[in-house]
């Protein structure tokens, strides 16, 4: 499902236009984005969390050359999927 059929979707779930659930996504979109890159973490009960993750620089090679070089420090974000969740996957699959 790409972002196009999330929101149409989301429209008919929620009984709104396109348009309203478009918004709606974004505002969702943006207030992740900004809670995240303060290193906050969104937590949704029942659906999981996301979280920054802190990356330590670390050495590694460049795959081209095979030469040794460092790796920046970086930010990542994470995943981590609730009960719920894994239960409803599960479900799906049949396990």
């Amino acid at each position: 499902m790409n972002k196009t059929e999330l929101v149409q979707a989301l429209a008919a779930a929620t009984d709104q236009s396109q348009a309203a659930a478009a918004r709606s996504l974004e505002a969702f979109i943006k207030i992740v984005s900004d809670e995240l890159s303060r290193g906050g973490e969104v937590a949704i009960t029942g659906f999981g969390a996301f979280k920054a993750a802190s990356r330590a620089e670390r050495a590694g090679r460049n795959p081209k050359t095979g030469e040794a070089m460092t790796i920046a420090a970086s930010t990542a974000v994470k995943f981590v999927p609730g009960a719920a969740l894994k239960s409803a996957v599960n479900t799906a699959k049949g396990e």
